[in-house]
């Protein structure tokens, strides 16, 4: 790997290890995330059903971070309450929220038959 790549990479981790110690939501999401692959293993899901679990659950971490990233953007351009601050940071916030539902949605289509014939 040459220099230039390994200095992206060595920033990407510095990015997501800012986030795991910075922001809680981030950890939050870890977690959970934890116990959805540990729950899939559990109820045996079917490769199709792994790679939807994977897409949601890369695609939150990413959305939050993309959601962090924002809020330290506009942090940086301005200190004072200004209401187009407030839309980015909104909007970024409303992003992660829309995403966090359908994740929701995802994980109990895929895993209520599951769980329900266990009981």
């Amino acid at each position: 790997m040459n220099r230039r790549h390994t200095i992206s990479f060595v920033h990407a981790w510095a990015g997501i290890w800012h986030a795991v110690h910075t922001q809680p939501n981030f950890v939050i999401h870890a977690l959970i995330s934890g116990l959805v692959v540990g729950t899939g293993w559990w109820v045996g899901l079917a490769s199709w059903e792994w790679v939807m679990i994977v897409f949601t659950i890369t695609g939150g971490l990413v959305v939050e971070l993309v959601n962090t990233a924002i809020e330290a953007a506009v942090d940086l351009t301005t200190t004072q309450v200004h209401p187009l601050a407030k839309i980015a940071k909104d909007c970024a916030s409303g992003a992660m929220l829309i995403y966090a539902i359908g994740a929701t949605l995802v994980g109990l289509l895929i895993f209520l038959p599951k769980l329900w014939l266990f009981s």
